[in-house]
């Protein structure tokens, strides 16, 4: 898969945040010290980040003692109230999230993230440089179904110390619901 120019490029590294947790605490890149660091941009209503929302809480939990996984949340919550901070601490809650849900009000985050769509995921290595981008697996919906599963392979080449196999899928998903005027403006 060729890199798209607007993406965060591979190697690049982690952008810092200082972002609100469902769970009242406040959270920056700094606090996650495990060797591998997993950015979800993700959300509450899209039906991608719902069909693989299991998925991503059995990754949080098998790989615990060497992977730190975030979900963010950047959408316009005024367009969507389904995305606002209250919706996302019920979401927590009844989802039973076993990793930090964070509201990016100001979509500062996706924007420095680059991120485009909801899953997309960024896994990156010790030295917080970006290692894999894209989705969970091949298979949306039917998880039995799934061929792939490039972000656990990820994860196992980055414990490992080896490359990851496949750096780069493509993201299937909603796109993040900017605010107007935050709409990244797209290279050709």
């Amino acid at each position: 898969m060729k890199t798209h120019p607007d993406m965060l490029p591979l190697g690049a590294t982690a952008p810092d945040f200082k972002l609100p947790g469902v769970d009242g605490e406040t959270y920056q890149l700094s606090d996650f010290q495990k060797p591998i660091f997993v950015y979800v941009q993700g959300c509450n209503h899209c039906p991608y980040v719902l069909a693989y929302l299991a998925r991503l809480k059995r990754v949080a939990r098998d790989y615990a003692d060497h992977v730190d996984l975030v979900m963010v949340n950047s959408n316009d919550a005024e367009q969507y109230p389904s995305d606002d901070f209250a919706s996302m601490q019920t979401f927590a809650e009844t989802h039973a999230l076993p990793f930090p849900y964070l509201f990016d009000a100001d979509q500062s985050v996706a924007q420095s993230y680059r991120a485009f769509r909801t899953p997309e995921l960024m896994v990156f290595d010790r030295d917080r440089r970006l290692a894999y981008r894209g989705r969970v697996d091949d298979s949306v919906k039917e998880p039995d179904k799934a061929t792939t599963r490039e972000l656990r392979d990820a994860l196992e080449a980055l414990i490992a110390g080896e490359p990851v196999p496949e750096p780069e899928t493509y993201a299937i998903g909603c796109t993040v619901k900017w605010k107007p005027g935050n709409e990244p403006v797209l290279a050709e």
